[in-house]
């Protein structure tokens, strides 16, 4: 009898330091690599994310948040190890990021095996939220299908029945990005006309844009990324005297410098810093602008709505971190973000939230997006492609 009273004794201590302890969080994403941007926006957004969701105390229910960063090198092979890394020498209660659908991928399988939830962002590969999905993923960054499905809804309330072309990489990302919209452009009753596919290292866009004029769509969707762009040769050839306007998703700034030719043109974007209108953006550009002297970016405003959502979640367990715990608060929470509202999809846990259509208008240093509308999150949410049999 002693010998049971003296072990529930102990239990007891566990249990309640593992309680009192520190929620460990372990942060993967690209601090170097060919994304290291995008992974330094999104831990600058995910550190004043936590601050502002805990009211700058960094702690929830009592105890006190650690995140445990570490660098995947947009390298997936690297991405695997460091993430074993995390749970299993760190022993973090959660993952959260990466930046590459690449590395994603590499660890999801990770995220089972260790019966810990990985938060996606910004990640945003369909696949990750669809056929390799299982039950201890999130993701709160969009998808693939949901910009498609934004440049699709802008592009068919401008113009109803509109034909489209795509001018877009001959690569992995480029086909993935057409792929989806393909199919939100039929749904909402516009067709396809042409695909082109150039090399992604092209510097001459010249047979493919007479191509594009000559299948004399009503608008053109480019999807490209990296300097060699096809912006000016866009412009040289002037579709639009033939009637085909020049329409993308507005990017990060780094990468609106280079789309000093489009001004003028509408289209869609995830974020852009003076386009919100909600308390949640207001404190980040403020905060962003105190600390880091520049407005927060695309990928910042996504590691703030991952931090939000974390600790939106921790406060509905009363900071418990055991897993099953978390996934059963995590399904259909609704939860801020500076884009607005979001909320996790109970099928496959991918957060629906509204995106924005904007004219680029002329800037000092790159063309800003004007806000024209918001696009409403139900009417861009994505198909749902999780496997039927996957164990939810």
């Amino acid at each position: 009898m002693l010998l049971t009273v003296f072990l529930a004794g102990c239990g007891s201590e566990e249990t309640a330091g593992k309680e009192t302890g520190p929620i460990k969080i372990g942060g993967l994403t690209s601090l170097s690599g060919a994304l290291q941007d995008y992974g330094e926006q999104m831990q600058k957004g995910f550190m004043l994310g936590l601050e502002y969701a805990t009211d700058g105390t960094m702690e929830v229910a009592g105890r006190k948040i650690e995140v445990v960063w570490e660098d995947t090198t947009t390298v997936p092979e690297v991405a695997r190890e460091r993430a074993i890394r995390l749970l299993d020498e760190e022993d973090v209660d959660l993952l959260v990021g990466p930046a590459s659908s690449a590395d994603a991928f590499a660890i999801l399988e990770l995220a089972e095996e260790f019966e810990k939830i990985l938060m996606i962002e910004p990640a945003a590969a369909d696949f990750l939220t669809g056929q390799h999905w299982n039950r201890y993923i999130f993701r709160t960054g969009r998808n693939s299908a949901q910009d498609a499905a934004a440049m699709a809804d802008v592009i068919t309330t401008n113009k109803p029945g509109a034909k489209v072309a795509t001018l877009a990489p001959d690569s992995a990302f480029g086909r993935a990005m057409v792929e989806p919209f393909i199919t939100a452009l039929a749904d909402k009753d516009g067709s396809l006309v042409q695909q082109e596919f150039p090399p992604a290292e092209t510097t001459d866009f010249t047979s493919y844009i007479l191509r594009i004029r000559e299948a004399a769509p009503d608008y053109l969707y480019v999807i490209w990324a990296g300097a060699n762009n096809p912006w000016s040769q866009l412009m040289e050839l002037d579709l639009e005297q033939y009637g085909i306007q020049i329409t993308t998703g507005a990017p990060e700034i780094a990468a609106l410098r280079s789309m000093e030719p489009m001004i003028g043109m509408t289209g869609f974007t995830v974020y852009y810093h003076s386009v919100p209108d909600n308390e949640v953006n207001d404190w980040l550009v403020e905060n962003h602008m105190e600390k880091y002297n520049s407005p927060p970016d695309i990928f910042t405003s996504g590691g703030m709505a991952a931090a939000i959502a974390v600790v939106t979640a921790l406060e509905e367990t009363g900071g418990n971190t055991d897993t099953e715990a978390l996934i059963e608060t995590l399904r259909g929470m609704e939860f801020e973000s500076p884009t607005g509202k979001r909320f996790f999809r109970e099928e496959d846990h991918q957060a629906i939230q509204p995106l924005f259509e904007i004219e680029l208008t002329e800037g000092d240093d790159h063309p800003i997006p004007k806000l024209l509308r918001v696009i409403p999150a139900e009417d861009i949410a994505p198909p749902i492609s999780v496997p039927a049999d996957a164990k939810r």
